[in-house]
């Protein structure tokens, strides 16, 4: 199963979204906003994930965070953040075959599902 993690609108989100429709890739989408964010599942992200990858220091939700809690920010108060505003969390997140792909761009979707698209 693959699963794509982000917000509806977001511009990346739906470049990938395009991608893996266009190449015929079965997949279920997760909206934070509407589907909300389990901390079960941020903690398993975060078992193989860096907290620094998934917190997305561009977005606009970041900027408007107190600097007192930017410059002092550390993984448990990430996970914190993450849950009470999911906008934060860098976008898409892609969970397929069990490994996480964080990020989107044509040639690493392409590498990603290089596999099953051959044939």
């Amino acid at each position: 199963m693959t699963t794509l993690y982000g917000i509806r609108n977001c511009d990346t989100i739906k470049k990938a979204r395009r991608w893996l429709e266009e190449n015929g890739i079965d997949y279920g989408f997760h909206d934070f906003r509407k589907d909300g964010v389990d901390e079960t599942l941020l903690r398993a992200w975060l078992k193989e994930l860096d907290w620094q990858l998934l917190l997305n220091r561009r977005s606009t939700t970041w900027r408007q965070l107190p600097a007192a809690v930017r410059e002092h920010i550390d993984q448990q108060s990430a996970l914190k953040i993450m849950l009470q505003q999911p906008a934060i969390i860098k976008r898409p997140v892609l969970e397929h075959h069990r490994d996480l792909h964080v990020g989107f761009s044509n040639e690493r979707y392409a590498a990603i599902f290089q596999p099953e698209t051959s044939t």
